[in-house]
């Protein structure tokens, strides 16, 4: 889990695009909007929407804000899969294998963990 503060803000608004709440093209929250619905400093709601720009996620458009960027959607949809895949999944698979869960019991509790 990202503990900063700055993550946590910058992972949201990743929320809001993969979810459509942002969409490409859209303004993104401003500086103090993102720190007004977090609960933050304005300094580090910029540090987290800097973090966003900084990966090519939001643009800048001069004296307008910042604004979701053309293809950020994908971009965060492939990065979290593949994170998924190389992280949270190595280890589900690692942690059943050290307590004897079968592939098939493993299949059956991912099948129910949503339930």
């Amino acid at each position: 889990m990202e503990h900063k503060v700055y993550l946590q803000l910058a992972r949201a608004v990743e929320d809001d695009i993969l979810s459509g709440i942002l969409r490409e093209g859209d303004p993104a929250p401003s500086t103090h909007q993102a720190a007004e619905r977090f609960g933050v400093n304005p300094a580090t709601a910029a540090r987290g929407m800097g973090r966003l720009t900084e990966a090519g996620l939001l643009e800048p458009r001069r004296g307008v804000g910042l604004f979701v960027a053309q293809g950020a959607r994908d971009t965060i949809w492939n990065e979290r899969r593949r994170a998924f895949r190389e992280t949270m999944l190595v280890e589900l698979v690692e942690e059943a294998r050290k307590l004897g869960v079968s592939r098939q019991e493993l299949i059956a509790m991912l099948m129910t963990a949503s339930h």
